[in-house]
């Protein structure tokens, strides 16, 4: 390894160099403020570190385990700002809760490391490594205590079927480095063309599994049924990180993976993921209407957002529609971490004071409007752009893939897409509704500086992106075409 190398590993080296160093405060000194500026001033040297990398590096492989390019700083760059947001958010719900809350930090940034190694995956071993890193500091994360109270039920949920889905992972890949004889993304390509009938058949399976396993950890269905359990159980600072950043990191790596390796040439394969993202719209959207708590609504939110993405990841397989389809791809995500992490920012700013569990019945938040209007105000914004309304960033995203789809002429998907919004509609109203409704309750809610500043910066985020989205569609398209 020369020194090239080592300058285009600068961000993980910075993030890991930066994890160590919390890790040595907390074992000599438990001061949460102290481990949250620690944890922020690392990751934004890992974020500057990711834009210096990207603008003076050259593409190429450092080993043949990771691949830095223009693809892997987007989504590095987009994983680290938001391990910064959440951290904040979560200083802001730690803080009062007693205890020592400093761990949770640590895992926040070890998750954002093995989304970070996702990122940059060109190979089955780190995108083992990063897949596992990010799900070890989650099972910890999602049972971490609140004044005494466990989520272990959700905890112990995610941790046997995340098991079970990374064996599936794992058998895949073993079955296709059987017939291969190599886990290298691009390698597997050029392997896979000149294999027998029965080889062929042993890849489709091999692909199959991998896909199913990758299928869970994006809860989409039929693999979603952990994801409401789960959020609900969850503290919302870590429900924010799994929603986001570790699907996120996933989803770059599988479409990395599929682009490298030509997975679209597999009609099974791809008819498999048009069904998918048909059920996981309406099934999502459909379930959230029954819901009467904040978590479990944006659970099922989530199911069917992603369904949402799969449009455009479809959308990929049509060589026309290809480049369009990747901007749809990467855009959607950015303005769904956005919107994401800002609604359970909320929800955690809500609870700063809880003395117990979440508070996320939706009666909790009824006369919001009235006690907290700037708070109301976010969560209104954060909850009609995942709805799609026009002037927010969700609305670009959601255009995106209406876009793709069109272009990619995948018409019955557009059509889920269209009933889906329109369902989704209602359940946000329904939110936004209750919080004008007056209310006799006048206990009071704080807005703790960092949380706010956060919630605020994602909202102007959200606002400005949805009016004036260039500079973003500009860099997203320049990502597209270096992946064609």
């Amino acid at each position: 390894m020369n020194t090239l190398d080592l300058f285009a590993l600068l961000p993980l080296i910075i993030l890991t160099t930066s994890i160590i160093l919390v890790m040595l405060v907390i074992a000599f000194a438990r001061n949460l403020a102290l481990t949250c500026l620690l944890c922020c001033i690392g990751l934004a040297s890992t974020l500057l570190s990711i834009a210096w990398v990207g603008s003076s590096a050259d593409s190429g492989y450092v080993t043949p385990l990771i691949l830095v390019d223009a693809y892997s700083t987007l989504f590095s760059g987009l994983i680290v700002a938001a391990g910064i947001f959440i951290s904040l958010i979560s200083y802001s719900y730690l803080k009062h809760r007693g205890e020592n809350q400093d761990e949770f930090i640590l895992l926040l940034m070890l998750s954002t490391l093995g989304a970070v190694t996702l990122a940059h995956s060109a190979h089955f071993v780190s995108f083992i490594l990063g897949l596992e890193l990010v799900g070890v500091s989650l099972y910890a994360m999602i049972s971490y205590p609140s004044k005494g109270l466990f989520g272990l039920e959700a905890a112990l949920k995610y941790l046997i079927l995340s098991g079970v889905s990374s064996a599936f992972i794992l058998f895949g890949a073993a079955m296709m480095f059987a017939v291969l004889g190599t886990l290298s993304f691009s390698e597997m390509a050029s392997s896979a063309q000149a294999q027998s009938t029965i080889e062929h058949w042993f890849i489709l399976i091999g692909t199959t599994m991998v896909l199913a396993g990758i299928g869970f950890k994006l809860s989409l269905v039929p693999f979603h049924m952990w994801t409401p359990d789960v959020y609900e159980g969850a503290p919302a600072p870590a429900t924010a990180l799994l929603a986001t950043i570790s699907k996120g990191g996933i989803f770059a790596a599988l479409l990395r993976f599929f682009l490298s390796f030509d997975g679209y040439q597999y009609n099974l394969i791809t008819e498999s993921l048009f069904w998918i993202a048909i059920l996981s719209i309406v099934i999502g959207n459909v379930l959230a209407l029954m819901q009467t708590k904040i978590k479990r609504v944006l659970a099922y939110s989530s199911i069917a957002h992603l369904g949402y993405l799969m449009v455009a990841f479809v959308s990929a397989s049509i060589l026309s529609g290809k480049q369009l389809a990747i901007e749809a791809s990467i855009f959607f995500l950015f303005a769904y971490f956005i919107t994401t992490i800002g609604a359970f920012g909320v929800v955690a700013i809500m609870s700063c004071e809880s003395q117990g569990s979440d508070k996320d019945e939706i009666s909790h938040y009824q006369g919001l409007f009235w006690r907290r209007p700037l708070l109301a105000a976010f969560f209104s914004a954060m909850l009609l752009s995942l709805a799609g309304i026009p002037l927010t960033l969700g609305f670009v995203g959601k255009f995106y893939i209406v876009a793709a789809g069109v272009e990619s002429e995948l018409w019955a998907l557009l059509v889920a897409v269209v009933i889906g919004s329109g369902i989704g509609l209602f359940y946000y109203l329904r939110i936004i509704f209750s919080m004008t409704t007056h209310t006799d309750s006048d206990e009071p809610i704080a807005i703790p500086a960092t949380g706010g500043w956060a919630l605020g910066t994602l909202a102007f985020l959200l606002v400005y992106l949805g009016v004036y989205p260039t500079q973003v569609v500009d860099w997203v398209s320049s990502v597209a075409k270096s992946m064609i």
